[in-house]
């Protein structure tokens, strides 16, 4: 399924329907007053959390959501039927903005979290509801209220405990792919991920996280250059971040530097994100050149092959330690 996660759509509720002006006829009873009824509401337009949904797909090909009407008042006190309300599904981790203020409207973090989008328009009240002790026989009825009209983006953003962040072919969805089920594509050229993949990933027996596979970054990434400005939203999800960096970088602290600067130039809390960094590709030196490599990086650096495992124990305990201290930090 192809993976969409920013579409910009309209929805327009329903108006309320209008009142009636009737009056009451019966044989032997003359003069039975007035008794139109009111109009019915108009339809809601209702956003859900749909943890069966993974993209915004749907709503890429149809731009414009109505609820239905109300309908109109009728004789005998007879209240319109209201209209039905339409609930737009959406995948859990969309946020939904108002276009024209860029405010969020709500954010649908939880599964099964329902949020009122735009509000029917009441339905107008018929002559009965005018009448007085001035005024037996009013002869007037009060049209139906608008629904409320909206233009909102839905902007979605993955949930995982855990995001993988790094250059293009920095080994990144071989990591994914090793460590969990998720078989995102991999080769030795730049941008294979063109969309973000998932996979849970075991710690130890019976716990596990959800990572995330993020397309990788270029320099300028923040400024809508290469692939990720597209999917650095996603990074906003994560609990924990991963600075995923190929041990042969010509320098990788001026890489590590590129990295960060990037996450700041879109959010700067990201920064404040527990994170590890995590050097790969090991297997592809030998071991005296590695050792030289890591005397002169930090030593909280983490190194590892995702093909053959070397340091797979020690990456995945700094993975569940940051988990822990992060949950318990809340």
């Amino acid at each position: 399924m192809k993976f969409i996660d920013y579409v910009e759509i309209e929805v327009t509720a329903g108006n309320g329907g209008h009142g009636c002006v009737s009056f009451h006829t019966e044989k032997f009873v003359p003069k039975g007053g007035p008794d139109g009824g009111d109009g019915g509401h108009g339809g809601s337009i209702y956003a859900l959390a749909d943890p069966q949904l993974t993209t915004l797909l749907d709503y890429r090909y149809k731009r414009h959501y109505k609820a239905q009407p109300g309908q109109g008042g009728g004789s005998g006190r007879k209240t319109g039927r209201s209209g039905k309300d339409t609930i737009l599904k959406l995948p859990v981790g969309t946020v939904v903005k108002d276009q024209n203020s860029d405010n969020i409207i709500v954010d649908l973090d939880e599964p099964g979290k329902k949020y009122l989008i735009a509000k029917g328009g009441k339905g107008g009240h018929g002559n009965e509801y005018y009448k007085s002790s001035t005024n037996q026989t009013p002869r007037k009825a009060q049209d139906g209220f608008p629904g409320e009209f909206k233009q909102i983006a839905l902007e979605l953003k993955l949930l995982a405990d855990v995001g993988l962040v790094g250059l293009p072919n920095a080994g990144k969805s071989t990591i994914l792919s090793s460590f969990s089920a998720a078989r995102p594509k991999i080769a030795d050229y730049p941008f294979t991920t063109l969309k973000p993949n998932l996979g849970i990933v075991k710690l130890r027996e019976y716990k596990s996280c959800v990572m995330a596979d993020i397309p990788g970054l270029i320099e300028g990434a923040a400024d809508g250059k290469g692939l990720g400005h597209q999917f650095l939203r996603h990074i906003q999800r994560t609990g924990l971040i991963l600075y995923v960096i190929d041990i042969n970088e010509l320098d990788i602290a001026e890489t590590h530097a590129v990295l960060e600067k990037e996450l700041e130039d879109f959010d700067k809390q990201l920064l404040k994100r527990p994170s590890v960094t995590v050097i790969t590709k090991i297997d592809t030196l030998p071991e005296s050149d590695l050792k030289d490599i890591s005397k002169e990086l930090p030593d909280d650096y983490i190194y590892i092959s995702a093909v053959s495992k070397k340091g797979a124990k020690q990456f995945l305990e700094e993975i569940e330690r940051k988990l822990d201290q992060q949950r318990f930090e809340r």
